[in-house]
């Protein structure tokens, strides 16, 4: 089993990309194993174009399963945080940017073939052909698939992402302000059409639908700022991304941004505890 092992890093970043859950991708990822277990090695002239079309398809059957789940998902519904030592390999800017919660959470507007074939192309070079065969289309359809999730991540987006640097940076001024109850300079951190989601999951309270508009999430972070205590704000790190960490109340909350023409333009505030089990705050 010793190249599946080597091999498990790679997968289990591949199928969380797709899912947004680790939960989820260990599942695929262990079934992916028990597939391998038991096949005629003999018929497998590359282990890692079999297991990549394996874990893809078997991730493609789960995301279709789960897309219904998630809609029934109380408030908004946010990709699990993980550390980024467990997010695979992130030795490239798109292996980096894909593995990104925003990115994880613009890819829930893509159908289920549309982010296999975006995800493969874009984090692990994959040529269309190979991708064609592991979505079960033509070629032609697949590059298809590949330019319309491209477009759609795209829109409203910078071409250029802030170094970590300046994403953390953002990320600090975003507290000093909030926290400290400066809407000035709140406001002047916010893009204009900048839109705040929480996922709380029906465990702990969070606003139930997004916020869009800057005027609006001024409004609901004074009004948060107001009722509730704010704990220590820590900059950390998860899904290979500057994230900041705050206590709301006696709820621990990670934060996410992303960033358009040096605006915060997407807040990200998870607030379930199922969902910060797999990453804590640095100590």
């Amino acid at each position: 089993m010793e190249d599946f092992e080597a091999y498990r890093p790679l997968l289990v970043g591949l199928a969380y990309r797709l899912l947004g859950s680790m939960w989820d991708a260990e599942d695929v990822v262990q079934e992916a194993w028990l597939r391998w277990s038991g096949a005629d090695r003999s018929d497998v002239k590359e282990p890692r174009a079999f297991l990549l079309t394996v874990v893809s398809r078997l991730a493609l059957d789960q995301l279709r399963s789960a897309r219904v789940k998630r809609e029934a998902y109380t408030g908004p519904w946010l990709p699990e945080p993980v550390s980024t030592a467990e997010a695979g390999p992130l030795d490239t800017a798109e292996l980096r940017d894909t593995v990104s919660l925003a990115t994880l959470h613009l890819m829930e507007r893509l159908s289920p073939p549309e982010r296999a074939v975006f995800v493969l192309r874009e984090a692990f070079e994959l040529p269309y052909d190979r991708i064609a065969e592991i979505v079960d289309s033509s070629v032609a359809n697949a590059r298809q698939l590949h330019h319309r999730a491209s477009v759609r991540l795209g829109e409203g987006r910078d071409r250029f992402r802030p170094s970590a640097g300046e994403h953390a940076e953002l990320l600090t001024r975003f507290i000093e302000a909030a926290g400290g109850g400066d809407l000035a300079a709140l406001t002047e951190l916010l893009h204009e059409d900048v839109v705040a989601w929480s996922d709380g999951g029906g465990r702990v309270r969070a606003a139930l639908r997004p916020i869009h508009g800057r005027r609006k999430v001024v409004a609901f972070l004074a009004g948060v700022n107001a009722r509730y205590s704010y704990g220590a704000a820590t900059l950390g790190e998860a899904n290979g991304h500057p994230v900041l960490w705050t206590q709301v109340g006696s709820n621990l909350q990670l934060v996410a941004i992303d960033v358009r023409e040096g605006r915060i333009q997407g807040l990200y505030s998870v607030l379930n505890p199922d969902k910060l089990q797999r990453v804590r705050p640095p100590s």
